[in-house]
């Protein structure tokens, strides 16, 4: 099967607790529908948790306006380990998750009425839609961006979906773009500026001089979930200005605190294992067959960019639709590339999770 790369499905986001962080999630982004929630070992993650298995709890969760999910996750057997140095602006990995909205301005109103941290007033970015930065209260920082492809109106007052993309520090961007534009499919550059940027000046090491490359992809994504998951873009940023820039995830395992991967969902895993070896991006975790999430099943595997960004690929065979009536969809076998209709994708609506 070629391989097909059908959008982002959701952000890893490593927390200290999975249960407070999601109800803010869910007041403050509308992200209220949950997937999976789940507690387990996780035997395979061992190359990335110090060659010891560590027991977790995850919930996935969705927005039914569209856009990719939080895969909220948990460390159960060991505390979840904070940075113990502040995170800069440059260094490497998942800087700043993008949040898509209807209109930023009223999110802006309505993050700043919540008493969310809003870290910069709706600024221009250099193609002139706008954007602001919010940190959650783990000090995540979320940068949210004018979306498009949107699937339903759920009547959330903060206009937002869901994961709309990443802003990603890298240490050389013409190393990274084989990877995110060959393999991930962002194959257009909608900019590439070097400058100093307002939005970053409440950040650490904001007000330095960095590159930024936004790109995005010139094929609509296809495959069973596409339409909710929506288009997505990728910025990557580069310090110009420091030589000391390092990985965010810097003697820390995954699963701790913070963006810990950008999870594909995918189609065709078998020729994306092959170009990713092929172009210098092998697999560095492959479940090699069905992994049972509990409510959700499928194949999921890890490569590394340049930096040690974790990528996650996730080929989804089976999801929930309505967990009570014992209703899921069964994808294995179906055709490449088709979408689910949309009613059926409404119908996971019901597992909406309400304050």
């Amino acid at each position: 099967m070629t391989k097909i790369i059908c959008g982002i499905q959701q952000m890893g986001i490593g927390v200290p607790d999975v249960q407070s962080i999601w109800k803010w999630y869910r007041e403050h982004f509308g992200v209220d529908v949950r997937i999976f929630e789940e507690a387990a070992e996780a035997p395979l993650m061992t190359r990335y948790t110090g060659g010891v298995i560590h027991s977790r709890t995850a919930t996935l969760a969705l927005s039914m306006e569209s856009g990719g999910g939080f895969e909220i996750w948990q460390f159960t057997s060991r505390p979840t380990e904070k940075s113990t140095s502040p995170i800069l602006l440059g260094d490497f990995g998942l800087y700043a998750c993008r949040i898509k909205s209807k209109d930023v301005k009223v999110t802006y109103d309505f993050l700043v009425k919540k008493g969310a941290k809003v870290l910069s007033e709706p600024q221009e970015l250099p193609n002139g839609s706008l954007h602001f930065l919010v940190e959650d209260p783990n000090g995540n920082l979320f940068d949210i961006v004018e979306g498009s492809g949107w699937f339903m109106d759920t009547k959330f007052e903060g206009k937002t979906g869901g994961v709309a993309g990443s802003m990603i520090g890298v240490s050389s961007i013409e190393k990274a773009l084989p990877l995110y534009q060959k393999i991930l499919g962002y194959d257009q550059i909608v900019y590439d500026t070097t400058e100093t940027f307002e939005a970053f000046n409440n950040v650490p090491n904001g007000n330095q001089k960095v590159r930024r490359v936004l790109l995005q992809h010139s094929e609509a994504r296809k495959g069973p979930f596409a339409k909710l998951l929506g288009p997505t873009q990728i910025e990557l940023i580069q310090a110009v200005e420091r030589t000391d820039s390092k990985s965010i995830f810097k003697d820390r395992f995954w699963g701790d605190w913070g963006f810990i991967h950008l999870c594909f969902d995918v189609q065709g895993m078998d020729d994306l294992q092959k170009e990713c070896e092929e172009l210098g991006f092998p697999f560095t975790v492959d479940s090699g067959k069905t992994f049972d999430m509990g409510e959700a099943g499928g194949r999921f595997s890890y490569i590394e960019d340049p930096d040690g960004t974790w990528i996650e690929f996730v080929e989804t065979h089976k999801v929930p639709v309505m967990k009570k009536l014992g209703w899921y969809i069964h994808l294995k076998n179906k055709k490449p590339g088709a979408f689910l209709p949309n009613w059926m994708l409404k119908a996971m609506r019901f597992n909406r999770v309400k304050n």
